[in-house]
């Protein structure tokens, strides 16, 4: 049985989602965030005290990202990854790490500048500051879903569960609102896909019962 250690809306939600695509049996271990200092047995899982951790057998993972690829490869069918004889392949493997890498981190300074610090340790300038570079850093995703659907291949793949995140965290920090007409559009496609309304469901439902407290990010209508 697969297991996911994961925090409801955090970015091990790419993992959650990638293996509802695949509809693949899991085990879901609800978090609360930031566990490392609110769940700290967990430490004796994973030392970094961060989420994702996936395991699988003997493989366990930490990145969101490897993970998305690791399911691909391992037991998603052909539509959701991109084999290295497709034009698109070099395409889809920077939308898989573009995502987290280049997307994600910005937001991360963002939540912790805004959000997750005491009054007096925000910064509202630094905030402010990487809420316009990771929107300056967007303009790449919002050039290619302006003439197509979706990241590469010309189909749904692990690069938009990717970038799909970057997106949802968007929206929970209340970014969405400079998103271009494109992006609302991509946005709205893989926000109500079938297998991530699943994982947000899965998500709540997991948290309700494990009593996991209040989650990491808070998802706005």
């Amino acid at each position: 049985m697969i297991t996911l250690y994961h925090c409801e809306n955090a970015r091990s939600f790419r993992a959650l989602w990638a293996l509802e695509e695949i509809g693949l049996d899991y085990a879901l271990k609800m978090l609360p965030f930031p566990p490392r200092f609110l769940a700290r047995d967990y430490l004796e899982i994973n030392p970094l005290g961060t989420i994702p951790y996936f395991i699988d057998g003997e493989t366990r993972m930490t990145e969101s990202a490897a993970i998305c690829a690791y399911l691909a490869e391992r037991y998603g069918s052909a539509e959701l990854k991109v084999g290295p004889d497709d034009p698109a392949y070099g395409t889809y493997l920077n939308g898989l790490f573009f995502g987290e890498a280049t997307l994600t981190f910005p937001q991360t300074i963002v939540l912790r500048y805004s959000r997750l610090e005491p009054e007096e340790r925000r910064l509202p300038q630094a905030a402010q500051d990487y809420a316009r570079w990771f929107l300056a850093r967007l303009r790449a995703v919002d050039a290619i879903v302006t003439r197509q659907d979706y990241y590469c291949a010309g189909r749904f793949t692990m690069a938009d569960i990717s970038v799909g995140y970057a997106l949802l965290f968007a929206n929970a920090l209340g970014l969405d609102g400079d998103f271009s007409d494109a992006l609302q559009a991509y946005w709205k496609r893989l926000s109500t896909r079938p297998a991530f309304l699943a994982a947000i469901l899965a998500q709540e439902k997991a948290g309700a019962e494990q009593g996991s407290g209040a989650p990491a990010l808070m998802l706005r209508d």
